[in-house]
């Protein structure tokens, strides 16, 4: 029973957007600005997903490209991409997802 109950309250979480709770959690950020997206060649629609956009990340104090790719599509929600926002004199990682 406690298993069935998990997963009702954690189904609601997973299609949450992200938003200021989930940047959050990554911690304090960079103090200087993320270089601007690469230039990415989309390739060809695949039918039942939906391609990611390449986006910066903060890893070992330096951003380092991560290339977009494809993942499953979920009928019914909108995809959201990653972002970085300025908080509290640190840019934050907002990290993409599904909402509906």
């Amino acid at each position: 029973m406690t298993g069935l109950l998990a997963a009702a309250v954690a189904a609601p979480l997973a299609t949450m957007a992200p938003g200021d709770a989930e940047a959050q959690q990554w911690g304090p950020g960079p103090d200087r600005r993320p270089p601007p997206p690469r230039r990415e060649r989309v390739p060809p629609p695949r039918r039942g997903y939906y391609w990611r956009p390449g986006h910066w990340e903060w890893r070992r104090g330096r951003y380092v490209w991560m290339s977009g790719g494809w993942i499953p599509a979920r009928p019914g929600y909108r995809y959201r991409r990653s972002d970085w926002v300025w908080r509290n004199g640190r840019w934050v990682y907002a990290p993409g997802g599904w909402y509906r």
